[in-house]
């Protein structure tokens, strides 16, 4: 008897040790998303509206200012999906950046210098000049095509000008991978009242994925940003057409893992003393079936607590760059989003 139960207990000890190594040999991906709140930069831009973040402008923006902004912010790309891939983050896309020479001197910074990340960035028609663009460490992504998508908006035949969808195809580890970085309109003047416009910046995106999808219907599509809306907005769900619900999930719906967040009463940014959650990264049903290379795996929000305010009138909010025109020495006011694929 004293040998069957040895016996036993190896086998199970082998066991337990054959199901580690198989776990220990899947690769990890992240994927995330940030909104690095008003990146500008300090020299005057006189085709766009940056004068406030200047050094003459309001916020007395200057180069000081400028360059610990820039520190704040690599000590956050630096941390995102460290926890689960040593390499951090594969694809970051970001919004509220002035141009592309901000972008480059963030990667730069010492903190995330050994990433090699390489940019993706068009010019939007935004009149205060602030565009999205996509962070990509080419060790795991190669860009195949990128494209700048244009959202237009027209009330009482007046133009509207607002950031363009930045459409990225490339290899992510063996996968051909469709990203679509947003930050669509605000809710400036009212969220129902403005929601026509979001509603138009989801239908850009509805119609580049119906495009590929055409082609492919097991095509791997990302769709990231901060869209104003909630996971539960008309926007969000009516026109993406993106559910929470993996069990029978469409080829042409997504699947969006923040709406469980969101039921819980957790949010990336906090606004009259509540939480919404804007920063959003919505996947293709294609990443949720058994099929080859990268699945869904996990979501995060970022909000480790040197993130978060610990005083003030934003106490428990991301702890963000200024507060009104006065430099608070923070990060966003967004916290970032991360998901997790696996294979």
């Amino acid at each position: 008897m004293r040998i069957y139960t040895i016996g036993f207990i190896l086998s199970l000890i082998l066991f337990s040790s054959s199901i580690h190594a198989q776990n220990s040999q899947k690769e990890i991906c992240a994927v995330a998303f940030y909104n690095l709140e008003n990146l500008f930069h300090p020299t005057r831009d006189t085709t766009i509206n940056d004068i406030d973040f200047t050094p003459e402008g309001s916020y007395r923006y200057t180069f000081d200012i400028y360059h610990k902004k820039l520190k704040n912010l690599a000590e956050v790309l630096n941390q995102l999906g460290v926890n689960k891939t040593p390499d951090g983050a594969a694809l970051i896309g970001v919004a509220e950046v002035e141009n592309l020479q901000v972008l480059q001197d963030l990667v730069k910074e010492e903190k995330i210098k050994n990433r090699n990340y390489k940019i993706v960035h068009f010019d939007s028609p935004d009149r205060r000049g602030i565009d999205v663009a996509l962070f990509y460490n080419p060790k795991y992504f190669r860009v195949l095509d990128a494209q700048s998508l244009f959202v237009d908006l027209k009330e009482n035949d007046r133009r509207i000008y607002t950031r363009d969808v930045l459409y990225v195809k490339g290899i992510l580890l063996g996968d051909t991978t469709h990203v679509l970085v947003n930050h669509w309109p605000s809710r400036s003047g009212g969220e129902a009242a403005s929601l026509w416009r979001r509603k138009a910046a989801a239908q850009v995106n509805k119609d580049k994925i119906d495009e590929i999808l055409a082609g492919n219907k097991d095509a791997k599509i990302i769709v990231m940003g901060d869209l104003n809306d909630d996971p539960i907005s008309p926007s969000v769900v009516e026109v993406l057409k993106s559910t929470d619900k993996k069990n029978n999930l469409k080829f042409n719906e997504l699947y969006n893992p923040w709406v469980s967040f969101y039921k819980k009463g957790l949010g990336t940014l906090g606004y009259n003393n509540s939480w919404n959650l804007f920063d959003q990264i919505i996947i293709s049903s294609a990443y949720l079936r058994n099929s080859t290379g990268w699945s869904y795996f996990d979501a995060e929000i970022f909000n480790k607590k040197f993130l978060i305010s610990q005083f003030g009138r934003y106490k428990g909010f991301p702890h963000r760059s200024y507060s009104g025109t006065t430099w608070l020495d923070g990060y966003s006011d967004h916290f970032p989003t991360v998901i997790y694929l696996i294979k």
